[in-house]
């Protein structure tokens, strides 16, 4: 079972707009050895959008390399297109992922009928573990229960990355699709209260600036001691809430060169976040003790 806390990477940039090859797996290298719990490429925040296909299976290949075993590593590799996500998650498979993290296809606005068609086209095609994403704030369409434990009898169907932020879901999800079927919240802000609903941890952006600390709330939620758990997580909230103050990964690749590792660049249409945003995250930041 994927378990506690897993960045959604960033993917740095250089100042020419590629990738910063060095500075990703420096970076990788970093998430470990704060206690990250597994890797999470070539997501939302990873800008996947934006990556050309290889590019996108060049840094899913950095990541596996850089983390040579000592976390899983959960590879993005969903799409609006069917075909374009299957290339990706065989890939992945082939890469050596542990997992492949599929996202409910966005703009195409699917029947639950065709979300289902698309999961198990993709289930069929690659013999890897499968997470499906279900953000409806970005892809439109919103996975119910009944289609997710439609999907969770198929073998490799093993779980929900869920940013529905509907704090009822993973106890109605834990019921309809079993103890075995792993719930991982998108959501850092509400990732303490899924994991009271039946979650198993947080696939998370703020783990990208503050790796020990999400590390620290997921350990202490293990060990039981719900009074570490909420002192992290009042420590962090505000550096949650400052994360999505502009449209993700803006805000958190500008607080990750704060800390020195990487640029702020993102690609378009994401652009450098406003003076008074940057000025919210360097304060995020230092209350919570992540700069001095």
């Amino acid at each position: 079972m994927f378990h506690g806390s897993m960045p959604a990477l960033i993917t740095p940039f250089t100042d020419d707009n590629r990738i910063d090859a060095a500075a990703f797996k420096s970076f990788v290298n970093w998430q470990i050895d704060e206690g990250s719990h597994g890797l999470v490429p070539c997501g939302t925040t990873g800008e996947s959008p934006t990556l050309s296909h290889s590019e996108h299976m060049s840094v899913v290949e950095m990541c596996i390399e850089a983390a040579a075993g000592r976390v899983p590593v959960i590879a993005g590799t969903g799409s609006n297109s069917t075909s374009e996500a299957v290339t990706l998650t065989q890939h992945a498979h082939k890469a050596g992922a542990n997992a492949a993290l599929v996202v409910t296809p966005y703009y195409n606005k699917p029947t639950q009928n065709g979300l289902y068609a698309h999961f198990k086209a993709i289930h069929d095609a690659a013999d890897i573990p499968i997470l499906i994403y279900n953000i409806p704030g970005r892809s439109i369409v919103d996975m119910t229960v009944e289609t997710m434990a439609r999907l969770a009898e198929l073998p490799n169907i093993v779980g929900v990355k869920d940013a529905t932020n509907d704090l009822a879901r993973p106890a109605r999800t834990a019921i309809a699709c079993g103890t075995d079927f792993c719930i991982l919240s998108g959501e850092d802000a509400t990732a303490v209260p899924l994991l009271a609903g039946g979650g198993h941890g947080c696939i998370s952006v703020t783990a990208n600036i503050a790796p020990r600390l999400c590390a620290d709330v997921q350990n202490a939620w293990t060990a039981g001691d719900m009074a570490s758990v909420m002192a992290h997580q009042t420590r962090l909230m505000p550096v949650h809430d400052a994360l999505f103050c502009e449209t993700s990964p803006g805000p958190v690749k500008y607080a990750a060169s704060l800390l020195g590792k990487c640029s702020s660049r993102a690609r378009l249409p994401i652009v450098e976040i406003d003076d008074t945003s940057k000025e919210q995250v360097e304060a995020a930041l230092r209350g919570a003790g992540l700069l001095n």
